[in-house]
């Protein structure tokens, strides 16, 4: 099974309510190869909730201790991306899952780069807490960005070969 930021799925769970559905995703959805996660609803975080973005590095410090995730509110929000990534974790454990696909930018999902912290749209190169300890899992970790009909193709091949071995 395919691991993929639930709001790519058309799933509402984004901070503001909304979703950020993917065409191509939500049509080779069809197939059942996809397992929709939200670290940041699976935390018990609410939809909507204020964003949220992490302070001082990215998913890789705060799973170290050395960075901090705040809301816009100046909530700090740290542990709820880490018990987030935690049961995202064990979710790809129980399905045996090799891959990922999760939304680019999130603090969560972000594959190579998550906002600064500042709340004024700025980026910093590195993951989010979950995309950082599902690649240090030995997960294949790809953004929305990254999928084009022959990669969730060749993703889907895979998967199923994996299956029957």
């Amino acid at each position: 099974m395919i691991l993929v930021s639930a709001c790519l799925l058309g799933h509402k769970v984004k901070y503001s309510g909304g979703s950020n559905a993917h065409e191509l995703l939500l049509e080779y959805n069809k197939r059942g190869r996809f397992i929709a996660i939200c670290p940041e609803c699976f935390a018990m975080l609410p939809v909507p909730r204020p964003p949220m973005e992490i302070q001082g590095g990215t998913g890789r410090k705060v799973i170290a201790g050395r960075a901090r995730a705040m809301d816009a509110n100046g909530m700090d929000t740290t542990s709820y991306l880490l018990a987030g990534a935690d049961k995202v974790i064990k979710i790809a454990e129980a399905y045996h899952a090799k891959v990922a696909i999760l939304k680019e930018g999130s603090p969560s999902c972000g594959v190579r780069r998550v906002h600064d912290g500042s709340f004024t749209g700025k980026y910093v190169k590195g993951p989010g807490v979950t995309a950082a300890l599902l690649a240090k899992a030995g997960l294949k970790i790809y953004s929305e960005k990254d999928m084009t009909v022959g990669r969730l193709e060749e993703l889907i091949s895979e998967d199923m070969k994996d299956r029957r071995s």
